[in-house]
């Protein structure tokens, strides 16, 4: 067993708690309800669904630690040296789906990764980040979302907050769309350098920063008037969620490559979704406005709203 491993698996169970309790709170009518998971190649998890609440349409959070003899090929990619090794994978995943079209949809995730090879060293590393993917964007929303990431990252390095931002506006990128999936946050991979407790320090603090980042924005907007017109809109923007996560995703990749718990691993996918041929909004709109916020851009730097 790894005890580098292990301090991971106790910050991230302890994360899965904390979040699922604040985002029961804040729905106030659903609860989570727990499925525990075994892996028969090793390891496995508790996944954790809210459906049909005040709030949140569907949120799920889920907790995995598992382990196999041979690595799957998302996770080689990058690091060829380690194909046919072992492995320990660690982490929490999170997705909300709000009813209300102006409360955007949001997603993270933090994780722990070990590939052991014989005759190869060791390696470890960290990964994670989260993302706001808004329907109806809110300046003062966005501006507030990327400042808490900046906050987050300073005590870490002046030029982290601008690289991982970076990252992620090129990660969630549909390139068959030409457009990225949300406004972006923080996206980080294959993090070791300064050593374990710097790496897993700075795990923590994006872990525990996305309450930070979400909460305020779901104050403001989860009571917002909207009729069937923002609905019909926002189902058909999920849509680019769904072609994002089947698609492009890393974790979905490797959960599916790696033998994980099907349910657990599209409980991303949005509850309800549609979609149509050729849409394109009137110019003028407000759903036309969103093709402005689907491009990297300095968020922090952006005027506030007219």
């Amino acid at each position: 067993m790894s005890q580098q491993a292990d301090l991971a698996e106790t910050f991230l169970r302890e994360l899965q708690e904390r979040i699922c309790a604040a985002i029961e709170q804040l729905d106030g009518s659903a609860r989570f309800v727990e499925d525990v998971w075994t892996r028969e190649a090793g390891g496995g998890g508790r996944t954790r669904v809210l459906r049909e609440g005040a709030i949140f349409e569907q949120a799920g959070v889920n907790f995995s630690r598992v382990s196999g003899d041979r690595l799957p090929p998302s996770a080689t990619a990058h690091r060829p040296e380690l194909a046919g090794g072992g492995f320990i994978a660690t982490g929490v995943s999170l997705v909300l789906h709000p009813r209300n079209p102006y409360l955007p949809t949001s997603h993270a995730n933090v994780r722990y990764f070990e590939a052991v090879k014989p005759g190869v060293e060791p390696v470890w590393w960290f990964g994670g980040g989260f993302d706001l993917t808004p329907f109806y964007p809110f300046d003062e929303d966005v501006r507030h979302w990327h400042g808490v990431a900046r906050d987050l990252c300073a005590p870490f390095g002046d030029e982290v907050y601008a690289r991982y931002k970076q990252w992620c506006d090129e990660y969630f990128y549909l390139k068959h769309r030409g457009e990225t999936r949300g406004v972006g946050g923080l996206f980080y991979d294959d993090l070791n350098e300064g050593g374990f407790e710097r790496c897993f320090a700075f795990t923590r603090a994006v872990g525990q920063g996305f309450l930070d980042a979400y909460l305020p924005i779901a104050a403001r907007r989860k009571d917002m008037p909207y009729g069937e017109r923002e609905r019909e809109f926002q189902l058909y923007r999920r849509g680019r969620y769904v072609e994002f996560n089947l698609v492009y995703d890393r974790g979905t990749l490797f959960g599916l490559q790696s033998g994980g718990r099907t349910e657990s691993i599209l409980m991303s996918l949005p509850p309800r979704v549609r979609f149509e041929y050729a849409y394109r909004p009137e110019p003028g709109t407000a759903e036309a406005r969103l093709a402005d916020y689907l491009k990297p851009r300095d968020w922090l730097a952006a005027p506030t709203d007219a």
